[in-house]
């Protein structure tokens, strides 16, 4: 038997919370096992009850989720965060990358890709939407300094594409026939990729 998952939503605003509750109800595997209306809530159902995965919102009172995604990761290292916000700044973004948050969605997103990136962070991946990545990687943004130019500039074309692909949840399998090439082509273009961003680790 499959392991249920075991949701905590944490958002301010009830209609959002409401609206997550009905969209995952009925999916099999995952679970809503409570709310919060504040960051400071969320910190301590997760002290209280077993939970795998917050659904987290930046703009709370008391914490904000960027504040309750800090302690969180590091009092429970079991518990995974999403953070789901309208916010696509690139500097809110890297706040949100540096509190040890599991993954990023904007509110736009849909279903299918909800769900699919709650299954992929709990089973140990990360997953970040194409358009967060990409605003990590742009030009533009609030945190614009020289290396970040750098870092955009010394990306090419593929390897922009291959992150957009691995921030959709795809495996490598799936990224090599997408993109047409071998399985030792796209370990080489990961490992370079890896060496770039400066990151050890990157969804299989």
């Amino acid at each position: 038997m499959i392991k249920e998952i075991r949701i905590l939503i944490a958002d301010d605003h009830q209609i959002v919370s409401d609206g997550l509750k009905n969209i995952l109800k009925d999916i099999e595997g995952l679970k809503v096992v409570a709310s919060a209306s504040n960051g400071e809530e969320a910190v301590e159902i997760c002290k209280t009850l077993t939970i795998d995965i917050v659904l987290m919102d930046i703009d709370m009172p008391k914490l904000t989720g960027i504040e309750a995604t800090k302690l969180i990761k590091a009092q429970f290292s079991n518990i995974k965060v999403l953070v789901l916000s309208m916010h696509n700044e690139k500097g809110v973004i890297q706040n949100v990358v540096d509190a040890g948050a599991d993954g990023y969605l904007l509110k736009n997103t849909n279903q299918n890709e909800l769900i699919n990136a709650i299954k992929k962070i709990c089973e140990g991946e990360k997953f970040f939407s194409s358009d967060v990545t990409m605003t990590l990687l742009s030009k533009g943004g609030v945190s614009d300094s020289n290396e970040d130019k750098e870092l955009v500039e010394s990306l090419t074309e593929i390897e922009i594409e291959i992150l957009k692909l691995i921030s959709e949840g795809l495996s490598n399998k799936e990224i090599g026939d997408q993109l047409f090439i071998s399985y030792r082509t796209l370990d080489t273009h990961r490992t370079n990729l890896m060496k770039k961003l400066n990151v050890h680790k990157m969804q299989a």
